[in-house]
């Protein structure tokens, strides 16, 4: 019986610190305290496609997806933007909800802003992940953005 709870000791401590991953690293948006933002965080999806698993931060109003080493991070309450000659894409969901976004491609991967809603909600996708899958994904976000208000579109 002793040798028995030798052997259980270990592997239960194994096990404990496999459940702990670290949080992704975020920075929190100027306008994070918006009722909204809590909302459009807790209805993100669990899953953004195969090898793109949702991930804790350690940020308020934000989420990530991927490996922790190089996340896709969604943060809500980033400020608005206004009037642009960005790139803007209407982005039909499978559940029929349009999102208008701002595209803008960086060194270090896309930067996906809403347009026309608040609170804005932005989505990094950095370079290495753009690199090896299309961003598509980006079309599984709009039940939870769509918690946000709408004011403007693109068009």
């Amino acid at each position: 019986m002793r040798r028995r709870l030798q052997l259980i000791t270990p592997v239960a401590g194994l096990l404990a610190l496999g459940g702990c991953a670290a949080a992704v690293p975020a920075q929190v948006a100027p306008h994070a305290t918006d009722p909204v933002c809590a909302s459009v965080v807790l209805a993100a999806p669990e899953s953004l496609g195969e090898g793109l698993p949702r991930r804790d931060t350690n940020a308020q109003a934000t989420t990530a997806w991927g490996d922790t080493s190089a996340p896709v991070v969604l943060r809500c309450g980033v400020e608005p933007p206004g009037p642009t000659t960005e790139r803007c894409e209407s982005v039909e969901t499978p559940g029929g909800v349009r999102v208008d976004w701002i595209v803008v491609e960086g060194d270090d991967g896309w930067t996906f802003t809403t347009y026309g809603r608040e609170p804005a909600v932005e989505l990094h996708v950095p370079a290495q992940v753009a690199a090896e899958r299309s961003t598509a994904f980006v079309d599984q976000l709009g039940s939870a953005v769509s918690l946000t208000e709408q004011l403007r579109s693109c068009v």
